[in-house]
């Protein structure tokens, strides 16, 4: 089966939360062997692991990164294809006075570049890029594609 969705931190984080939105749970079950998460999304999980105490919280954290993300999820990476559609894009975005935050742009890019959803919660951070689809499984939808 191929990929069809990449996941934002919101949405990969979101089986950690004291109360999980049970349509993103429904959603990570339905569509477990189409998703990926990239690279950047990566480094913002294990950065928040590491910022946090020695603690329970972080040892049930670092378990479910390295018991249930790794081994089952790809990372795609922010490649020179990504880094490309990646500058063509900020600089449109430039010229029309939009700055969004960097590693927002490297996460659309991987989406775009691997023809990928973005699914994320937060969708205005991304609704800027061009040529992506973005979805919010945290909100009922219509249609969330299958």
């Amino acid at each position: 089966m191929s990929l069809t969705f990449l996941l934002d931190t919101n949405v990969i984080s979101e089986p950690l939360r004291p109360a999980p939105n049970s349509r993103v749970l429904a959603q990570l079950k339905q569509y477990e062997a189409k998703i990926a998460i990239p690279s950047v999304v990566w480094h913002e999980l294990l950065f928040g692991c590491y910022r946090l105490p020695l603690s329970a919280k972080r040892a049930a954290i670092e378990k479910y990164l390295n018991e249930v993300v790794a081994p089952t999820l790809p990372i795609l990476p922010y490649d020179a294809r990504a880094a490309e559609w990646h500058s063509l894009e900020r600089a449109r975005l430039v010229s029309l006075g939009q700055t969004p935050p960097f590693a927002d742009g490297q996460i659309a890019a991987i989406a775009g570049v691997n023809g990928l959803t973005l699914v994320t919660a937060n969708v205005s951070d991304f609704i800027a890029f061009q040529d992506i689809q973005v979805v919010n499984w945290h909100l009922p939808a219509v249609d969330n594609q299958s």
